[in-house]
């Protein structure tokens, strides 16, 4: 596909099985490295990689050939098996993820917001900040049901 030429932005957000708070400071800084070579693996490029204690939030171009629900499989799948190889042999990620399509224009506003997470979750849980993009994306979403304990994980 030499011929074809995509800027395919998405900011994506995935939690760990339940939202157990198993990324600590010196986990996320390795997961993250991990992350982004696995985006750039794929053809994509990882603009940036952050996230709290139980989520990560990613924003990437994907590759021209890239689906964003393979990507996902790829690097949720690959990410909990080197996790729990190499840091924590309990994690999984939890079913699912949300993402969010990003125009060239707000680039910077979202690696921004993604780059600030921790002084964001000084002041606000990452259920809250989820349920809020998804209100903001105009994604209807079952509050009951996004919060429920899954049976399976990735």
């Amino acid at each position: 596909m030499s011929h074809t030429l995509t800027n395919v932005l998405v900011h994506v957000v995935f939690a760990t099985k339940n939202r157990e708070k198993r990324l600590t400071a010196a986990v996320r800084t390795r997961l993250h490295a991990y992350l982004t070579a696995l985006v750039k693996a794929e053809g994509g490029c990882a603009h940036i990689v952050n996230g709290g204690l139980e989520h990560v939030h990613l924003l990437v171009r994907l590759a021209p050939s890239q689906a964003l629900a393979d990507l996902m499989r790829k690097l949720k799948t690959n990410s909990s098996g080197w996790m729990r190889r190499e840091l924590d042999p309990h994690f999984a990620w939890q079913r699912g993820y949300s993402a969010f399509s990003v125009s060239h224009s707000q680039l910077t506003v979202v690696w921004d917001y993604i780059a600030r997470q921790e002084e964001h979750h000084r002041r606000r849980t990452f259920e809250d900040e989820l349920v809020s993009l998804l209100k903001r994306n105009e994604i209807d979403s079952d509050e009951k049901r996004l919060w429920e304990p899954l049976q399976g994980a990735e």
